[in-house]
């Protein structure tokens, strides 16, 4: 959250004092909470400098609109996707690979876990947001890109690789979307389970 905190664009067109990384802090705290609780489309600045406890004019000072908040928001969520994709291990067809994706599995939990609010707005994207998630959305694309990659170099044909990448990252935002709802789900096991079954699709007969 840290560059989130830097604000939005008339943010970050001067330095920051204290007092102003305080007030940003708190306006993307409640942009935040009201993300998590309405979805991109309910929320308003109104709700925000509510929940914040400050006024528009302070909203304003910090970020030119919600979409301004809310791309900030995604600056670092998007980085630790990336992060991720880019540190897709070599699933090797042994232990050592089965222990590294399911490392991997447990990180993109964790990513997940730490970027909920975000990550569930750019998986409800549609065409009325695509300008503020277009982003998003190819980063979340790129995790399937990598998964591909490593498909392709364990032997899988590259049309097939892509689409049971796109499968795989789907099923992962899926079973921890729900985790992020509150759905009592054995977080351990589903790890498990998960990368059990995209270690299959690594290591099963090729077509």
């Amino acid at each position: 959250m840290w560059s989130a905190l830097i604000g939005g664009k008339p943010a970050r067109q001067r330095v920051l004092g204290a007092q102003g990384r305080k007030t940003a802090r708190k306006l993307v705290e409640a942009g935040l909470a009201e993300l998590a609780e309405r979805g991109f489309r309910a929320v308003r600045v109104d709700d925000v400098v509510r929940r914040a406890q400050t006024s528009h004019g302070t909203f304003y000072l910090y970020f030119s609109n919600r979409e301004d908040l809310f791309r900030a928001l995604m600056r670092d969520t998007l980085h630790d996707i990336k992060v991720l994709a880019g540190d897709f291990p070599d699933v090797t067809d042994n232990e050592a690979g089965r222990s590294a994706l399911r490392d991997w599995v447990q990180r993109f939990a964790d990513t997940y876990a730490a970027h909920a609010a975000v990550i569930r707005a750019l998986s409800q994207a549609d065409s009325a947001s695509e300008s503020v998630w277009g982003d998003g959305l190819r980063t979340l694309f790129g995790l399937a890109e990598a998964i591909a990659a490593g498909m392709s170099a364990a032997g899988r044909g590259r049309e097939h690789a892509e689409l049971t990448a796109l499968a795989c990252v789907m099923m992962l935002e899926r079973v921890n979307y729900l985790l992020s709802l509150g759905v009592r789900l054995p977080a351990g096991e589903m790890t498990d389970r998960l990368s059990e079954v995209i270690y299959a699709a690594f290591h099963s007969a090729t077509s």
